[in-house]
């Protein structure tokens, strides 16, 4: 086959669109793929769950979607904040867009030893690690959520014995403009917990997780606010959303609470 037998298709995708009606956001969502995330020490495999995608002018048809998965095929080395950057700036670029969104979300595995036995365990977090961009400017969050174990100050004080005491679910979104990792992340969240949890305890270790709850009892409210505290005084975070949710063991509800803070709006 010559140059000239070679058949020249419409890109019907750049091609004019008389509607003028721009998109904020097009691209795609659902896909599952083999990721390395940066961790301290090194990375490691997991699964993420991607999407990519950017705004789209008024007058043009439609984005190119095949230069989402080349982009993510190119993607080389372990997932992490600062990456995350380079990764939009080549995608806005390809797509010659001036507005996007990367999206990668993915289970962080960390392996926790309990905390009298000294057995070990692995412990999985859910991590969203994204980034925002609007005319050039570029914005990266990175997400933790790890369970923890919240014990009711207000059950320990009126009860003769005991106090009631749920897992919670607690959570920070950060943003950052260097890497922070996952590991210093999840650590922050629990120390700000009734007590950690594990996945696996012998005898001894369950009487000091007990012990040790009841001795930090938490509401709602000192979750996040603890956390607040913690990320207002960690450098490498310029603004945060602190998500608490306690799944109550005596009421057939939740209780949740959230701050939101941005540091820059402060100094």
């Amino acid at each position: 086959m010559t140059k000239k037998d070679l058949v020249v298709l419409p890109d019907v995708q750049s091609s004019e669109d008389r509607r003028n009606l721009p998109i904020q956001r097009v691209g795609i969502k659902g896909v599952e793929a083999p990721v390395l995330v940066k961790s301290l020490g090194g990375s490691q495999h997991t699964v993420a769950d991607v999407e990519f995608a950017v705004s789209l002018p008024g007058d043009k048809k439609g984005t190119h979607m095949s230069r989402f998965w080349t982009l993510l095929e190119g993607i080389d080395e372990p997932l992490a904040p600062v990456m995350m950057v380079g990764v939009m700036k080549d995608m806005l670029a390809s797509l010659r867009s001036t507005g996007g969104h990367i999206r990668f979300e993915f289970p962080f595995f960390i392996e926790k030893a309990a905390p009298i036995s000294g057995m070990k365990s692995t412990m999985n977090y859910k991590v969203v690690l994204s980034a925002e961009a609007d005319d050039g400017k570029i914005v990266v969050t990175q997400k933790v959520t790890a369970p923890v174990t919240s014990l009711c100050p207000c059950s320990k004080e009126i009860s003769k014995y005991g106090a009631h005491n749920q897992r919670s679910k607690l959570s920070v979104a950060a943003v950052l403009e260097t890497n922070f990792p996952i590991e210093k992340q999840v650590k922050l969240i629990e120390e700000c917990a009734s007590c950690p949890v594990w996945g696996l305890l012998k005898r001894t270790d369950e009487k000091y997780v007990t012990e040790h709850a009841y001795e930090n009892p938490k509401f709602v409210e000192d979750l996040v606010r603890d956390v607040a505290i913690r990320c207002i005084d960690e450098p490498a975070i310029l603004a945060f959303k602190v998500e608490a949710e306690n799944f109550e063991s005596i009421h057939n509800h939740s209780a949740f609470a959230i701050i939101t803070y941005d540091k820059r709006e402060h100094s």
